[in-house]
C-alpha cells in the first residue's frame, strides 16, 4: 500500500510540475476571426481547419487559402493579421506578467503577407525579445503597427523580395550586409540576405497589403487587419 501511495504521490508531482508548461503551450495565441479556409499544421505534420477561438500552440504553421484572411491575437494583447495565400510559423513565444525579462514572440513569415500590432513582448524588460524571420531578413521591433509582404513572381512587375511599410512605432530591418531603421510612414524593401535593406521613395503599389490594400469579402476588420 505504501508503495501504491508514493507512486500516487509522484505522479501528483510530477503533474502539477507540468501543468505550468502545457497550460503556457495551449495559451499561446486564439484566432480571433477569420474568413475563408485556414489551417494549422502542427509540429508532428497532422495539418488541422482553424476555426474562430481556435487555440494555436508553438511549432505550428499557420496558413490561408487564396481569398482567405485570418486574425490571431496572443495572450501579451499583441495581434497579427495574415492576408490571403500566407503562411506563418510560431518559432517559440513566452509571455508571463510576473518576468518580463524572459518574454519572447519569434514566428517567421513563410510566404505571402501580415499585419503585426505589437503587444507586451517587446515593449518592457527585453525590447529584443520579439523578432520577425523571413529568407531575406530579420525584422525587430521598438513598440511598432507594421506590414510585411513577400513576393515571389505574385506582385506583378514588381521585384521579388521583402516588402516593408510601417504605421507606427519604428522596425529594424537586418540582413548579413547591415540594418536599417524605419519609422511610421516608411516603406522598406530587401532583395536578399545579403543585400542592404533600403527605404523605398514611394508606396509599392503592387504589393498586396503593404502598397495594395486587401479589402472587400475577405477583409475580417478591425484594428488588427488590412484598413487604411
Amino acid at each position: 500500500m505504501k508503495n501504491y501511495a508514493s507512486l500516487a504521490t509522484l505522479t501528483l508531482l510530477v503533474l502539477g510540475l507540468a501543468a505550468p508548461q502545457l497550460a503556457n503551450a495551449a495559451g499561446t495565441a486564439v484566432v480571433k476571426n477569420l474568413s475563408g479556409a485556414v489551417s494549422a499544421q502542427r509540429v508532428d505534420g497532422s495539418i488541422r481547419a482553424l476555426s474562430k477561438n481556435s487555440e494555436l500552440e508553438v511549432g505550428e504553421v499557420i496558413t490561408t487559402a487564396k481569398g482567405s484572411y485570418a486574425s490571431v491575437k496572443f495572450t501579451d494583447g499583441g495581434e497579427l493579421t495574415l492576408q490571403p495565400d500566407t503562411s506563418v510559423k510560431i518559432d517559440q513565444y513566452g509571455f508571463d506578467e510576473a518576468k518580463p525579462k524572459d518574454d519572447s514572440l519569434v514566428f517567421s513569415l513563410v510566404k505571402g503577407g501580415l499585419r503585426s500590432i505589437t503587444g507586451l513582448v517587446g515593449k518592457r524588460g527585453n525590447r529584443d525579445a520579439y523578432k520577425l524571420n523571413t529568407e531575406t531578413a530579420t525584422i525587430g521591433i521598438r513598440g511598432t503597427d507594421y506590414r510585411a509582404a513577400m513576393c515571389k513572381n505574385n506582385c506583378g512587375k514588381t521585384a521579388n523580395g521583402l516588402y516593408l511599410s510601417v504605421i507606427s512605432g519604428i522596425i529594424n530591418a537586418k540582413t548579413d550586409a547591415g540594418n536599417l531603421d524605419f519609422g511610421a510612414g516608411a516603406f522598406g524593401f530587401v532583395s536578399s540576405k545579403s543585400a542592404t535593406p533600403i527605404i523605398l521613395p514611394a508606396k509599392p503599389a503592387d504589393v498586396p497589403g503593404v502598397g495594395k490594400d486587401e479589402k472587400g469579402k475577405g477583409d475580417t476588420s478591425g484594428s488588427g487587419c488590412y484598413t487604411s
